[in-house]
């Protein structure tokens, strides 16, 4: 609301000008424009990627090249190595017989078998009496169980028991432990727990670090490949994979980087994944829809067999409910049953791929009760087992009962193993990222700054196409807009509205000072307000927000040209949802605002009163963010100064021992894909040198203690020194919370900027 009062007192200052000010500056045409622009700007950029997702589809369906199994086993993170094949252990303490139970067609135990040196999969093994006529991973969705699947417990999804009845069938079927949708143990015990499901946990730590939960799981899936692959060296027997669910994902993505999978059932799953924002938050892919659909999975499947079934899928509506002890967790997130239809519609988009490689009767669709009812219909399995060579007997009508012979037998300990273990391993690849951020600047010369200059262009050029999302420079004519709103003793304020991308424009507060003389050019210092900001609260005088004590307006009184652009983090949810449409095109928030900043920058450095080679930028909080990931990149910037957000943010985004991680917290807009392993803030500041570089920081701001801001800094400073620019490199803490102080950071400017009025 105060952000709102702020707009409307600037609106009501248009009543009120000299009559002798210019209403627009010479060169643009009047701004007319009704409405809040910070929330239009946040829509035009979901009408932007809304195209741009429609668009991806029908990319995708025109490219003809093969998909590349490499990217995408790069963006789900299946990315570790998995240790050598190894056969199953049985789980000593669950009875004193080998097996936790049998009938009269097969046994069932309970396995453990290795994935990383640090990660186990946990579940069951079923084994038929008699000849073994195929194996297969039979994966359940992850709110069911492997006791579910091989009808040893009961269940509600409509999946259960498939396991059982590919063991009935002469199959050996292997059961993975899922991590599931509850909340148990996502948070810090004794600082704070979420409402975040298990899997967002894990995939909020893991995306940062170039790994995924859908990655891990994969893993799990393919480790019990390696299994079944040695034990083909004494039997070769054929290895099929089936899934419902979540467990049809995992099933669909491990055979299409898998080819030793020989079959592939996916129930419950399948559809197209244009609407993937909409999902949960644990299926968000980094680039995912820019070339891959289902269909583009499927056909890397290709020429071996697909089973895609249309089935009733899980239901599930979101996070589980936030309680007052428990929040954090990221909105929406509902996975509902899509028409069989679209199901067929994804399956004959997928068709052109098979047919590519010889294999049209490859690829079957099957519709479970015209695409309602339960999975793994008779239908679904039968062509499965066909396209294994299995000729066996349908399951028989009447089956004898099954019982667990394991006393007070507990899967939520077995779970509680299996994410315990997931989150050790993540944190270990978060504690080796300091070590590969290194391995990946070493290509960088720092021997002088022109070398530096010169070869961290390529990995300027990485950072903004991989990690942050790199969309082509602005399209638009400029068409540059302004109106007066101020008129002050020392300076004119106008608002300024630039067209970027269709639909997408950049818009902000231009502050100039009274006293610049016919041919003078000022240095210019952009100023930007922090999350849920607007221009106004930087710079209208009669605004005091508390936090950023109009420092716009302080700086225009000294001499300096600002300019206070409106960032699109505003609006709550809406605009973090901007995340969820754009990671899966491989474009985040800062795509835009980067793409805004170029346009402004061209827009600025065109006045007649700007002198292009001194423009700065300070930023507070979110425009601290900004402050570390637009200067860096854009040469147009002179210097940088990030105020109140600067952090050892590796630790900030993904800690598990600390009240100041956004593991704990809404801000789910936060991740970055594999931003650990590329970049740290000093990393992001030492691409500011030869350009001075500044920090501001209070003792007492909440979103770091000083120790993590000194420990990060130490690093740009050592590099400045040894780059011989230390002068160029500053930290100023100060006794006070998070807000703009003012009193080093203007000196800085005046120093840097080359300017005392």
């Amino acid at each position: 609301m105060r952000a709102i009062r702020g707009w409307m007192t600037a609106c009501v200052a248009c009543a009120v000008l000299t009559a002798d000010a210019q209403q627009n500056l010479a060169g643009t045409k009047a701004l007319v424009f009704e409405g809040d622009p910070a929330a239009q700007m946040v829509e035009g950029i979901h009408s932007f990627l809304d195209r741009e997702t429609q668009l991806s589809l029908e990319r995708r369906s025109a490219h003809h090249a093969p998909p590349d199994r490499e990217t995408f086993r790069g963006i789900i993170g299946a990315v570790d190595r998995r240790v050598p094949a190894i056969q199953p252990r049985i789980d000593p303490a669950a009875i004193t017989a080998p097996e936790i139970a049998r009938s009269r067609r097969y046994r069932v135990y309970a396995v453990t078998w290795r994935v990383f040196d640090d990660v186990d999969a946990e579940g069951l093994l079923l084994v038929p009496e008699g000849e073994i006529k195929a194996r297969i991973v039979a994966i359940p969705d992850a709110d069911s169980t492997p006791e579910i699947a091989a009808g040893l417990a009961k269940g509600a999804d409509s999946s259960a028991p498939f396991a059982r009845d590919l063991a009935e069938r002469g199959c050996e079927v292997l059961v993975p432990v899922l991590i599931d949708r509850a909340d148990t143990w996502s948070g810090i015990p004794g600082i704070k727990m979420t409402n975040q499901s298990h899997r967002e946990w894990i995939y909020r730590m893991a995306y940062e670090a170039g790994r995924h939960i859908i990655g891990y799981e994969v893993q799990k899936v393919l480790a019990g490949v390696d299994w079944f692959t040695s034990e083909n060296a004494a039997h070769n027997l054929p290895i099929g994979i089936a899934g419902y669910g979540e467990g049809g994902l995992l099933a669909l993505y491990a055979a299409a980087l898998d080819p030793r999978i020989g079959a592939t059932l996916a129930s419950g799953y399948v559809q197209s994944r244009q609407n993937l924002w909409r999902e949960p938050i644990y299926r968000d892919v980094w680039g995912l829809l820019r070339e891959f659909g289902d269909a583009e999975i499927a056909g890397m499947i290709a020429p071996r067999s697909l089973i895609v079934e249309a089935s009733r899928a899980p239901v599930v509506t979101g996070p589980p409910n936030a309680t007052r002890d428990r929040a954090g967790a990221a909105p929406m997130g509902a996975i509902t049953t899509p028409p069989a239809e679209s199901v067929a519609a994804e399956v004959e988009r997928a068709r052109p791929l098979f047919d590519a490689q010889h294999a049209a009767g490859h690829l079957q669709f099957v519709a479970s009760s015209e695409g309602n009812g339960p999975a793994f219909s008779a239908p679904a399995v039968e062509a499965m087992m066909h396209s294994l060579g299995v000729v066996s007997a349908a399951p028989p009508g009447k089956r004898e009962p099954v019982h667990d012979l394991r006393k007070d037998f507990d899967p939520a300990m077995r779970l509680h193993r299996q994410f315990d273990q997931l989150v050790a391993h993540t944190q270990g690849v978060i504690r080796k990222s300091e070590t590969n951020r290194s391995g990946f600047w070493s290509r960088a010369d720092s021997s002088s700054v022109e070398k530096w200059r010169s070869t961290t262009k390529p990995i300027r050029d990485y950072v903004w196409e991989e990690v942050i999302g790199r969309l082509p420079d602005p399209s638009m004519p400029p068409s540059p807009r302004t109106r007066l709103i101020l008129d002050e003793p020392k300076y004119l304020g106008y608002e300024v509205m630039l067209d970027v991308w269709p639909g997408i424009f950049a818009y902000g507060i231009l502050l100039i000072p009274k006293n610049i003389q016919p041919g003078e050019r000022r240095p210019v210092v952009v100023c930007q307000h922090g999350l849920e900001g607007r221009p106004q609260d930087v710079a209208d005088p009669k605004i005091d927000s508390g936090s950023y004590h109009a420092f716009a307006v302080r700086l225009a009184n000294e001499g300096f040209v600002t300019f206070a652009p409106q960032n699109p983090y505003t609006g709550q949810d809406r605009f973090r949802q901007i995340q969820r449409k754009a990671h899966p095109l491989k474009l985040s928030l800062f795509s835009f605002i980067l793409g805004q900043h170029q346009r402004l920058l061209e827009w600025l450095a065109g006045l007649p009163f700007v002198d292009q080679q001194r423009i700065g930028f300070y930023g507070l909080s979110y425009g601290g963010k900004t402050a570390m990931r637009v200067p860096p990149l854009l040469d147009g910037y002179a210097l940088s100064i990030c105020s109140g957000d600067f952090n050892e943010w590796v630790w900030k985004v993904t800690r598990t021992d600390s009240r100041y991680s956004y593991m704990l917290t809404p801000e789910y807009d936060m991740l970055e894909f594999n931003f650990a392993n590329v970049v740290n803030y000093s990393d992001l500041a030492n691409l500011m040198a030869p350009r001075p570089f500044m920090v501001e920081r209070g003792h007492y701001d909440g979103v770091a203690p000083d120790e993590w801001v000194a420990y990060e800094f130490a690093k740009v400073r050592q590099f400045y020194t040894k780059m011989g620019i230390a002068d160029r490199s500053e930290i100023e803490f100060f006794d006070g919370p998070h807000t703009i102080h003012g009193v080093g950071t203007f000196e800085f400017l005046r120093r840097h900027l080359h300017f005392h009025n």
